[in-house]
């Protein structure tokens, strides 16, 4: 008769186990993840020219006194194809807007700029996701506002969507 509550024991435990970790992950403790790039200066990279006629990218190019945008992307990203429209707005506001394309081809980022349009004045080519492991990146894609001297300003994890166009602008000096 003592044996049966042990026969119970695992499916009691492991139910106890499911319902902590649904209740964890309906009620996180954050809903924002920190990053620890802000307010520092641009990682040292240099990512190679991605497309035929149009520069790559480096970290001197943040160093000019003029603040811009810096988005992490890749052709294969479907949430990257959704932020192509607003990036390209933000474009025709003044805000310029350079790319890394990580482990990607240029072809395939060709398909990619063909059928999104293209709002990148520079793109480079991180093929082993070297420049993107500096930068604290975790995936695609990921926009950094970066000052006139090469320091990061904010990091928006995720597509930009209309509702950051405004904030984003205005964090390079564009009004919207």
């Amino acid at each position: 008769m003592n044996r049966k509550w042990l026969l119970w024991l695992p499916f009691v435990l492991v139910s106890a186990l499911f319902a902590a970790f649904f209740v964890g992950l309906r009620n996180p403790d954050d809903h924002v993840i920190a990053s620890r790039m802000v307010g520092k200066p641009l990682p040292e990279f240099v990512a190679a020219a991605a497309m035929p006629g149009q520069p790559g990218t480096a970290t001197t190019d943040y160093r000019d006194g003029k603040p811009r945008l810096l988005n992490i992307f890749a052709s294969w990203c479907v949430p990257c194809a959704a932020e192509g429209p607003v990036l390209m707005r933000m474009k025709q506001a003044g805000a310029e807007v350079n790319g890394i394309a990580v482990h990607d081809t240029a072809l395939e980022l060709a398909k990619f700029l063909g059928r999104n349009g293209n709002p990148y004045t520079r793109i480079g080519l991180d093929d082993g996701g070297r420049a993107q492991m500096a930068f604290g990146s975790a995936g695609v894609p990921e926009t950094f506002v970066v000052d006139g001297r090469g320091n990061i300003l904010y990091q928006h994890i995720g597509p930009v969507t209309d509702e950051d166009m405004p904030r984003l602008l205005a964090m390079v000096g564009v009004k919207p």
